[in-house]
């Protein structure tokens, strides 16, 4: 897997899941269709006047989901900024034509209330659930940073094993020399082996 691939396949499940919080620190989350892809950029359209709009104004974080009938879940995570005000009739015409339904939406002059946002700087994470070892997969666009997720095994291992006898995907690497090794690309995160380490050896990242 890799990054193009993952944004081809965003491309082919079409409508995705937006989430942003909002002013409360609620999650919000909406279905989101006039999507367009213009190499890595992910240009999207919504009305100035939505609460999606009023978020992304506040915040510019957004985080976008797909799942494809692979058991395949595509998470995107980054900021959101609003195209330029020169640039956004390009875009718009560019959004109406991949998706002539928006003329149904915002018919006519209308469609000035839509805005465009892109995002250029995110990171990707791809899951697939139906390979044994499961694979998880991460990727950086633009200047987007990378956060470590699951878990780790410290120093402090014994080698005693429980960690890998309780791993649902036998992902942990007992073969190395102490301390043993998680295989992060097969890991599910569910935390059991950080549950059975005797000497709290495994810490969360």
């Amino acid at each position: 897997m890799d990054a193009k691939t993952c944004i081809e396949k965003l491309g082919y499940i079409g409508v995705l899941n937006f989430a942003t919080v909002d002013e409360d620190g609620a999650p919000q989350i909406r279905n989101i269709s006039a999507i367009h892809y213009e190499g890595t950029d992910i240009y999207f359209l919504t009305a100035r006047g939505k609460s999606f709009a009023r978020q992304l104004y506040a915040d510019g974080r957004v985080q976008i989901c797909g799942y494809t009938k692979y058991k395949e879940t595509i998470r995107v995570s980054g900021k959101a900024v609003e195209v330029d005000e020169d640039e956004q009739m390009k875009w718009r015409n560019i959004l109406y034509q991949e998706q002539p339904y928006l003329e149904n939406v915002y018919p006519g002059e209308t469609k000035n209330i839509d805005t465009i946002f892109v995002i250029k700087d995110y990171t990707i994470e791809y899951f697939c659930l139906s390979t044994r070892p499961i694979t998880r997969e991460y990727f950086t666009i633009g200047d987007a940073i990378l956060k470590p997720k699951g878990y780790r095994i410290t120093d402090a291992c014994i080698g005693c094993g429980n960690c890998a006898k309780v791993c649902p995907q036998n992902a942990v690497d007992c073969t190395a020399p102490k301390p043993y090794v998680i295989r992060q690309n097969n890991c599910l995160h569910c935390g059991n082996c950080f549950e059975h380490c005797p000497v709290q050896a495994i810490e969360r990242l």
